[in-house]
């Protein structure tokens, strides 16, 4: 059984000041991570924005959840993220996945494809990755992908490598990230459309995922952390509203959402024991908070960090 951890994901701040300024108080709060999400528009770039991060603070590790497949090729992917982990002193986590969000594969100009095809990129790109952050040299001539003695440019920092998240919502991703990553990332799963798909995100849909997960990870699922990313969050008492704070676009969104895994909200001794009995049951051990919940949910984080 994993011990807790607990992250906080930020995408912005209104400076360059401000973000350091952030980090410090996530790490100060006791929080492990600092993750940003991988999407164009209106959020600062992640490797840089994280390298800062890093360069402010002295424990906190940092990470992605996740770097989008499709506009990273492997090669420049794992250079860039073998380099923060260097620079770092190994306080680097990788984050991959196919890419969901349509607005991304528009402002770039590239098709959004059906997920399977996303999912068969990301598929031939993860081992690429791995190896390549391990400090191998990579020779591979794929579907995808054709690299020539490759190497990332420096040797890992943590062995054999940073450690692997994949995010996972649908089946064929869940399989994928129980074989290959070190670090489950529990989703709801996105339509076709790139809209998150609210059905999914029910405990008895989150039941039958981590099913999914326990059987494609076979004996290496006692090795597994799994994650899951949480929507919204508040502590009673805090002043933090449960609708005020939902991610989702709209009350009726937030509604379907409620007592969801993906939305914690309670007295801190609800909240504790709840995941407690979560992680006795479903092994969900590692928690990602959004940047506005992190003040409200930090003494949760002080009473289960590492236990």
């Amino acid at each position: 059984m994993h011990p807790f951890r607990f992250a906080v994901q930020q995408e912005s701040a209104p400076n360059g000041g401000a973000w350091a300024i952030l980090a410090r108080r996530v790490e100060a709060l006791g929080y492990d991570v600092l993750v940003m999400p991988d999407h164009l528009g209106h959020q600062l770039s992640p490797f840089a924005a994280l390298a800062a991060a890093a360069a402010a603070t002295t424990t906190l590790r940092v990470g992605a959840f996740v770097f989008a497949n499709d506009y990273r090729h492997p090669l420049i992917l794992a250079r860039e993220a073998a380099t923060l982990e260097f620079l770092s002193g190994g306080r680097f986590e990788m984050g991959m996945g196919a890419g969901w969000m349509t607005s991304d594969y528009r402002e770039i100009g590239m098709t959004y494809e059906p997920a399977s095809q996303r999912v068969d990129r990301l598929e031939e790109a993860v081992p690429l990755v791995k190896q390549l952050l391990a400090g191998e040299r990579v020779t591979h001539h794929g579907k995808h992908y054709n690299l020539d003695r490759a190497y990332a440019g420096v040797p890992p920092v943590q062995r054999p490598r940073p450690p692997l998240a994949i995010g996972a919502g649908g089946p064929r991703m869940l399989r994928l990230a129980a074989r290959e990553a070190d670090i489950v990332g529990l989703t709801p799963g996105f339509s076709q459309r790139g809209w998150p798909l609210f059905g999914q995100a029910t405990e008895k849909a989150t039941v039958a995922k981590m099913a999914i997960v326990r059987e494609a990870a076979g004996d290496r699922f006692e090795q597994l952390e799994i994650n899951l990313w949480v929507s919204s969050a508040g502590l009673v008492g805090s002043g933090n509203s449960l609708l005020g704070s939902a991610a989702a676009a709209t009350a009726k969104a937030a509604t379907s959402l409620y007592g969801s895994p993906y939305v914690l909200y309670g007295t801190l001794k609800g909240v504790r024991d709840q995941l407690l009995r979560r992680r006795d049951k479903l092994g969900i051990s590692y928690y990602t908070f959004p940047g506005r919940s992190m003040e409200t949910m930090a003494p949760l984080v002080e009473a289960l960090t590492g236990k």
